[in-house]
């Protein structure tokens, strides 16, 4: 980990915003938008070298971020992340849940040990960060009734819509946009709000692997996308920025399809 430490501001605490998955892809675009808007983020990532790297870029940008190590599978990790930021800087104002993992098949091909790996990274990744991060915010409303925390899910299009080749990942996405719902509605009267961002086909990493075995893939989206190019972490990322900011105050229990148009409501 490093080393970077908390600090008041003239206006008040600074924002902590915890992001999981951010060592690469659509999470290291996260937490570097939210570092530019002025939080101090957590990249939490399986990958501990790649979640140090991530936090020293931000930090070299002039912004304030420190990597940690997090499988979100486990949730003694998970435990250990939250009780290590608020040893460090007393609060979570934001929880990004963007950690995800897929491997591309027919369903009825797949292997029941990818099942698990998807499902635990994708959708229990998601409930144990929610579950720890939720009381502490809500003691936080406690002792300040100004207090207003933002949890922001990253589902995908392949939850509200379904994917050929996907069925498992988009049983696990499903299952965090219906959660994110019931806990908009629960967290409500804590002062957090829940909302959840639908990526369409993104250019990351994941996409270059899952695509690896099926070159025409790429081609086939981008032809397929109205807006003819896959998504950017940035565009992700933006949509994020949203949602945990000032603005988005009362907006909770929402899902924003990021696609390019590929998806429509």
């Amino acid at each position: 980990m490093t080393t970077e430490d908390s600090s008041t501001t003239a206006a008040g605490p600074e924002r902590i915003a915890i992001v999981t998955g951010a060592g690469s892809g659509i999470g290291r675009g996260i937490a570097h938008r939210l570092a530019e808007a002025g939080n101090v983020v957590v990249i939490a990532d399986i990958n501990e070298d790649a979640a140090v790297g991530v936090g020293e870029e931000i930090t070299a940008a002039g912004g304030r971020a420190w990597g940690i190590r997090a499988d979100v599978t486990q949730r003694p990790d998970v435990d250990c992340v939250v009780a290590c930021v608020r040893e460090r800087h007393g609060r979570i104002d934001v929880l990004v849940n963007n950690a995800g993992w897929d491997r591309v098949g027919p369903f009825v091909d797949s292997d029941p040990a990818d099942w698990d790996r998807i499902i635990g990274i994708s959708l229990y990744g998601t409930l144990h960060f929610a579950h720890a991060v939720v009381p502490v915010m809500a003691e936080q409303r406690q002792a300040d009734p100004d207090f207003s925390g933002r949890i922001v899910n990253i589902a995908s299009d392949a939850g509200r819509v379904g994917s050929s080749g996907e069925a498992v990942y988009s049983a696990a996405k499903g299952g965090v946009i219906a959660f994110t719902k019931t806990l908009a509605r629960e967290a409500a009267r804590h002062g957090v709000t829940a909302n959840c961002v639908c990526p369409g086909p993104a250019d990351t990493p994941l996409f270059e692997q899952i695509s690896a075995d099926s070159p025409k893939l790429r081609e086939a989206l981008i032809r397929a996308i109205p807006m003819r190019r896959l998504a950017l972490p940035e565009d992700l990322a933006a949509a994020v920025d949203f949602f945990a900011s000032p603005d988005a105050g009362y907006v909770t229990g929402q899902t924003l399809s990021v696609s390019g148009g590929l998806t429509m409501a």
